[in-house]
């Protein structure tokens, strides 16, 4: 169950740098927004920089992301599967946890942003883990 554990946020943490944050680089070269990917302004509680901060949460979202496909025994469509569940449900709770806990108010403006950049996280994972599994014999969730 560890390994399981360590392959998803693993997995989650890869799908940050390489898919996620490259679809951030994206949407800021083409002026969509402000901000440019791999941030190294610190966070707080711990002062990482942004890039970091982004890339550990994306491990956590990467193991709870397995485990409930797991659970539900989800064997089926994962690529795209898993490109919905980042853009809904990391979306979701970006808009309605993360953003009200620093004081930012809801913007309906971001549930296309925050889909395509997250639904791209969502798609890395699928292809991170299907690379991990494949390349060291892991079980299948």
């Amino acid at each position: 169950m560890s390994r399981f554990i360590l392959l998803a946020f693993v997995a989650g943490f890869l799908a940050v740098l390489c898919f996620h944050q490259p679809a951030v680089g994206l949407l800021h070269a083409y002026g969509v927004i402000p901000f440019a990917p791999y941030g190294t302004s610190p966070v707080a509680p711990l002062g990482v920089p942004q890039w970091l901060s982004a890339s550990f949460w994306g491990g956590v979202w990467g193991v709870v992301m397995l485990g409930l496909f797991a659970r539900w025994r989800v064997e089926h469509g994962l690529w795209w599967k898993s490109g919905l569940f980042g853009a809904i449900v990391l979306t979701l709770v970006a808009l309605l946890v993360v953003f009200p806990l620093k004081g930012r108010g809801l913007v309906p403006a971001v549930l296309p942003i925050g889909a395509i950049v997250n639904g791209a996280w969502g798609l890395g994972m699928w292809i991170f883990i299907r690379s991990i599994i494949a390349r060291q014999g892991a079980p299948r969730p």
